[in-house]
């Protein structure tokens, strides 16, 4: 994976870290299934007018549009209503890191390194240390719900992978287009509040609305999906490990959440896995270089 992809990889991970920030903010103007409606509502419209669908197949939108559109961002947001705080949900997020490789090499065939291997287990290490510290706050539901997005996000990885060389921005616009219907018929038969929420609508909530869609839906999933379809998913999919290490970042500085030495602990776990699992393989023949040549032996 070159530097310059690393870079995108890790702007997708701030972009998505304070995406957290933003999502308990909206949460707090709509109901969590209307709020995810919106959220793709701003993503499609007005860009499919501008951007043409470029031949990818009506399967593959509808497909990604299902898991990572209507089955990710509902579990996502379902959860955090029923009281994940930001900072939880976005480490139960990234278990799709671990499901991912798994997943790819059911259906891909795709073998992880040794490197990645090791990377993977220490990362997750970490997020197990951060969940065992923090799920005292939260409901056994809401992070049930956050894990199956994890799943959903896990499984959208596959498939994208699998559609070939298309184009990824493309794709995730159009997808859009795919779970307002489902969610909006949700949100009708399992929810209240939502015309109030629309008739009081604040610019707090616009904002959300506008970042969840925009920032973190075109942009930072348009990117993840150019990476994934470039690359293997068990070599990105680390990289989404580090999103709970600045979402928790995020949560301390706007939200004053509460640093112990426990998440600093998580925290370095984690930032060490994904520096084994990306930059692991490319250490091995720098390591080769600066081994100590064995000394040439003659038989007597």
């Amino acid at each position: 994976m070159s530097f310059r992809d690393t870079l995108w990889a890790l702007l997708v991970v701030v972009l998505w870290a304070f995406n957290f920030i933003v999502i308990k903010t909206g949460l707090d103007e709509f109901p969590p299934l209307l709020f995810s409606c919106l959220r793709f509502v701003a993503a499609a419209v007005p860009a499919v007018l501008l951007v043409g669908r470029g031949g990818i197949p009506w399967r593959v939108i509808l497909g990604v549009g299902l898991t990572l559109g209507a089955g990710m961002f509902s579990f996502l947001t379902l959860g955090m209503a029923h009281g994940v705080p930001p900072g939880l949900a976005s480490l139960l997020m990234q278990f799709q890191a671990l499901i991912t490789p798994i997943l790819a090499l059911a259906v891909l065939g795709d073998q992880p390194s040794s490197w990645q291997k090791a990377g993977i287990g220490v990362a997750v290490a970490g997020i197990v240390l951060i969940g065992w510290e923090l799920s005292a706050s939260a409901s056994v539901l809401g992070m049930l719900l956050v894990l199956g997005g994890a799943a959903s996000w896990a499984m959208a990885n596959i498939q994208i992978k699998q559609a070939g060389n298309i184009d990824a921005f493309r794709l995730i616009i159009w997808m859009s287009l795919v779970p307002p219907v489902p969610l909006a018929l949700l949100s009708l038969f399992f929810e209240t509040g939502q015309a109030e929420a629309l008739r009081g609508l604040t610019f707090t909530g616009v904002a959300a609305v506008l970042y969840t869609g925009l920032a973190s839906t075109v942009l930072a999933f348009g990117i993840w999906s150019r990476l994934i379809r470039k690359h293997s998913p068990t070599v990105v999919a680390p990289f989404s490990l580090l999103v709970p290490v600045f979402g928790m970042a995020f949560a301390a500085l706007l939200l004053g959440e509460d640093f112990g030495p426990y998440r600093l602990t998580a925290a370095a776990l984690v930032f060490f896995g994904v520096f084994l699992a990306v930059l692991g393989p490319r250490l091995s023949p720098l390591l080769q270089k600066t081994r100590p040549a064995r000394p040439l032996t003659t038989k007597p």
